[in-house]
Order: C-alpha cells, then sequence, then structure tokens
C-alpha cells in the first residue's frame, strides 16, 4: 500500500488555533522516544500497542489521519498506516520527513508527555493567580499546629506510593465532589498537592472556582518539592476521602452549578446523545465516565469508556485524539463531569458537554470492551518451566515493558520492543521453540505472526496468561536487564524510577524546571490558544 505525504507547513496550517476540522496527529514511536522531542498536538500511539488502543482514541474511521515517526532513519508510519487502513480508516497521510522534517521546517519541538495538559497547568496559575505554599511553610505550619488539611489530587495507586504525611487521597474531579464531608469547616487551610506541579495547580483552582470559603494554596512542586526540601515522605498510606453525604452532595451541586454558569458548561438530553450517535460517520464522538473507576465498574451508560476528570485534564491525549472532536461526560451526580469540562472548555476543547441522565442508566458493567485478538497456539506457565528444565532450545521473548521486565522476568528471557523485532531479533540465536510473552499476553499475541515471518519454519508460543500467569504460579523469576534486544526507550522515565538519590534530586529539578518553561514554549510556538474565563 501506499499512503499520500504531508509537509510539516501543510500539517501545522491545520493545526491552526483558529482551526475547526477535525484532525489526529499520531506519533507512532514508542512513549520514551516521542518524550524525547514531538510536536505540541502530537498524541503518543506507539507502533508495538496500535492494536489495543486505536478504536478507542480513534473512534471515527473517517477521521484525517497524519502519521507521525522519527524520519527516514528509523521508518515505522507506513507500517501503522497500513495496520490502520486494515482496520477501515480511511484518510491517512504520513508525515514528510517525520519528527525530523518537522524540526528542519523550524517548527517548535516539546520534549515530555502529556504536554498540553502539563502547560495548561503553567497556564492556570499564571493567569488566575493560583495561591501556593512552598513544602518548607506547609511543614512549619503543621508543626505549629494550624488547621490544615492536605488533599491529594492524583489516583490512589500514586498516592500510595508516596505522599506528604497527613495527606488524604481525593483525585481530581473528586475535590469538588467529596471536599465537604471531609473539610465541613470554612476556618481550616486546604493544601492540594500532586507529584509536581499541574495537578496541584489544577485542583486548588477547581477548589476556588467552586466557591469553598476555604482558604486554598497548592503545594509548590507536590511531593518532589517536598523531597527536595529534605522532608520525609509518607508511604503505603490508605486515607481516602469518603463520598459525599446529602448535605455535602447539596453544596457541592450548587458550587457545580456556579462553576457550570461562569464557564459555560452546557448540557445534553438523551435524544442529542442519540442523535450525535448516528452522525458518527461525519463527527467524532468521545463518550467519557469521569468518575472513579469502582463506580464504572459497578454500572456506566452504554459504550462510555472509563476517564477519570482529573486524569482526563491531566493527561487528556491518554483518552482523546482527535482534534475538535465532540467530547460528552458523565457523571451522575454531574458535579464531575461539571469541573472536568469546565476546564477541558479552557483548554479550547470546543465541543464539551455534559449528559443529562441518571444513574439507572448505567446498564453496563465491568471494564470497556477490548481489542479483538487474533490467538496464537500457548504453552502454559508449568509446560514452559518444564521445557524450559529439560535444557531443549528455547528462547522466551518478553515483549512487557522495560520497568515490568526489570522489577522480574521469566530467567533466560530476552527484552524486546514488538516494533523492533524486525531488526532484533537477529540477535536470537536459531531455536526450535520461541515463546512470546507480555504482561497480560495480549501483544505476544499480536507479534506472534511478525516473529512467525522473520523465523520461517520455528515454532511460534505465546505463554497463555502472559508473565502475569508465571507469577501467579509462583514459578522463578530474574530481575534487572540482563537480556536487552532493544533499546530501553519504551516508555518515559519518572524522575524517581532510579534507586540512585542524587539522580533522583537531579531528574525532579529537571522536571520542575521543565514545567514551568513550558510557557515561553507555546508562546514560540505558536499553535496553543488556552482561555480565560473572568469570575
Amino acid at each position: 500500500m501506499t499512503f499520500d505525504l504531508i509537509s510539516p507547513a501543510r500539517l501545522r496550517e491545520k493545526m491552526a488555533p483558529d482551526a475547526t476540522a477535525e484532525y489526529a496527529l499520531i506519533d507512532v514511536r514508542e512513549l520514551g522516544v516521542h518524550s524525547e522531542g514531538h510536536p505540541f498536538f502530537a498524541v503518543p500511539l506507539p507502533l508495538s500497542q496500535l492494536e489495543l488502543k486505536a478504536l478507542k482514541l480513534l473512534p471515527r474511521k473517517s477521521v484525517p489521519l497524519y502519521i507521525l515517526d522519527q524520519g527516514p532513519e528509523l521508518p515505522l508510519a507506513e507500517r501503522a498506516a497500513e495496520l490502520l487502513a486494515g482496520f477501515g480508516y480511511s484518510d491517512i497521510r504520513l508525515v514528510e520527513r517525520g519528527v525530523e522534517g518537522w524540526r528542519e521546517a523550524g517548527f517548535e519541538i516539546f520534549s515530555g508527555i502529556n504536554v498540553p495538559s502539563k502547560a495548561f497547568g503553567e497556564f492556570v496559575e499564571e493567569a488566575y493567580g493560583t495561591p501556593h505554599i512552598t513544602a518548607s511553610d506547609l511543614a512549619e505550619r503543621q508543626k505549629q499546629g494550624e488547621k490544615i488539611v492536605i488533599l491529594d489530587s492524583r489516583p490512589f495507586r500514586e498516592f500510595h506510593r508516596m505522599s506528604i504525611p497527613g495527606g488524604i487521597d481525593m483525585p481530581g474531579a473528586e475535590l469538588v465532589h467529596r471536599v465537604y464531608e471531609t473539610v465541613p469547616d470554612a476556618d481550616t487551610q486546604i493544601v492540594v498537592n500532586c507529584a509536581g506541579r499541574t495537578r496541584s495547580i489544577i485542583g486548588a483552582q477547581s477548589l476556588i472556582n467552586a466557591g469553598i470559603p476555604n482558604p486554598v494554596a497548592a503545594l509548590k512542586d507536590g511531593t518532589m518539592g517536598w523531597h527536595l526540601a529534605d522532608l520525609k515522605l509518607a508511604h503505603k498510606e490508605n486515607r481516602v476521602a469518603p463520598p459525599p453525604g446529602p448535605d455535602a452532595g447539596s453544596r457541592s451541586q450548587q458550587s457545580a452549578d456556579q462553576v457550570a454558569t461562569r464557564f459555560g458548561v452546557k448540557t445534553i438530553d438523551l435524544d442529542t446523545l442519540e442523535a450525535w450517535q448516528q452522525e458518527r460517520e461525519t463527527r467524532s464522538l468521545y463518550l467519557l465516565d469521569v468518575r472513579d473507576e469502582a463506580e464504572y465498574l459497578a454500572g456506566h451508560f452504554p459504550g462510555a469508556l472509563h476517564a477519570p476528570g482529573g486524569q482526563l485534564v491531566q493527561a487528556t491525549d491518554e483518552y482523546v485524539a482527535t482534534r475538535n472532536a465532540r467530547i460528552v461526560l458523565i457523571d451522575g451526580e454531574s458535579v464531575r463531569a461539571v469541573m472536568t469540562a469546565s476546564w477541558l472548555l479552557q483548554m479550547n476543547w470546543p465541543e464539551v458537554l455534559v449528559l443529562q441522565t441518571s444513574p439507572d442508566r448505567f446498564t453496563e458493567t465491568g471494564p470497556s470492551a477490548g481489542a479483538e485478538i487474533e490467538q496464537t497456539p500457548v504453552i502454559s506457565a508449568h509446560e514452559l518451566d518444564a521445557a524450559l528444565a529439560s535444557g531443549e532450545p528455547i528462547a522466551v521473548i518478553d515483549l512487557g515493558s522495560s520497568p515490568a521486565y526489570r522489577a522480574g522476568h521469566i530467567p533466560g528471557a530476552y527484552w524486546a520492543i514488538r516494533a523492533r523485532l524486525d531488526k532484533d531479533l537477529i540477535f536470537v540465536p536459531p531455536m526450535g521453540l520461541i515463546v512470546l510473552t507480555s504482561k497480560d499476553g495480549d501483544i505476544a499475541h499480536l507479534a506472534a505472526q511478525e516473529v512467525a515471518r522473520l523465523r520461517p519454519g520455528t515454532l511460534i508460543r505465546v505463554l497463555d496468561g502472559g508473565t502475569a500467569a508465571w507469577k501467579q504460579a509462583s514459578l522463578p523469576l530474574e530481575k534487572g536487564e540482563t537480556q536487552l534486544l532493544s533499546r530501553l526507550d519504551d516508555l518515559w522515565s519518572r524522575p524517581y524510577d532510579t534507586s540512585d538519590p542524587e539522580e533522583v534530586r537531579k531528574r525532579m529539578q529537571d522536571y520542575l524546571t521543565w514545567e514551568v518553561g513550558l510557557m515561553q514554549q507555546i508562546e514560540r510556538d505558536g499553535l496553543v490558544r488556552f482561555q480565560r474565563f473572568e469570575p
């Protein structure tokens, strides 16, 4: 198959701030490579995981797709385009010379991940003057016994890993929903924190916008700032804010109503939604449930995907890939949906609406359906263990994430990135049997036909249930970077993803400097137009 090219200059015209047509700029490099540099609105969709994520990120198959890779030296775009065309996507163009072409054209390159959301957080602090408190000041005021409550705006997994001592987990959109139940009096100082800056700022400003009577501040630089101030973090904490009772829920709803009025948050009814669903061939529609995961799994609106409100603002490109699409948010009580919508509108998403509905419409349960994956013959964990013990010539190739491989993998297993098997498989000696594995086996199944084509005559099997099944069977694990076939750039490395204390400090300082510097970058770039709403 052949695909048309689009020049960086022409693509930039389509990305202009006043452009209203839908498009999706998809970066098919690994996330770690994406984080090294990309255009502002490029959405990461690695070729290695494309089949698993494409249909959720790109619901309309006729949307104009622009596929981005590194450039001529590391081409991936054509392979990704062929896969997408096979799924039925019909309007596909390759970005000429990829990221290198964008750079050569003199256009701005952004490092990091979730850049639009991170830049927006910096815009919010500057535009609204969000109050903040430093880690040392907070610690001193705690020591003096002041009435202070610390609300951690991150998902529980992040909170549980490390948190500010005394903190309570209350992720993103849950803040206005749950705050009155947790902080019933008006004179307690509220401090909102995250790991760095964005969710602290958005969380604090959410409470301020909602008219919470308490004094509110963002913890400057979050848990990183706390660590850099040589203060001790808490670990493995489990304190989660309770859902609101009737009185607190009523106060939250009143606050959300004020926000809806100020920021122009609109609603649609079921009849309008049904009409929009009939237009899915011509307009992209994202139907997103912004409640917490437990509520979503217990019951949700048919066809809605889970996108917890705080994370949808913090990492919008992980849920919505099509610019200028329609976004409909769902939340039985509407507080979380309204708060989330207010931020997306300020991020310049033009059609964000809240669905008028009630919980009795939440008739689907469990997680959303995953992609259909062609299955390869499998081998069980115990069968593989016995085969390895027998001394048979077997190669095990782990296609999971590099941190998971480092933490524990099948002894002797190679690690590789699926998208690079065509080049990296040559480093595996000829074997009679190759067993592929990944976290749950999905990526291994996707890669099986590719490996069979590269190694004709070799028996290919997938570990049934993936590496998770091996661990569940209590079979031995090997740790470390023992047999690497591919470069370790599949994921973005977080500042604390190292055991070297000095390196952690340096990474944290670099990360915080990067976040603050995004405002200057977007001014140079000229493609971004966030919106400030007057009180």
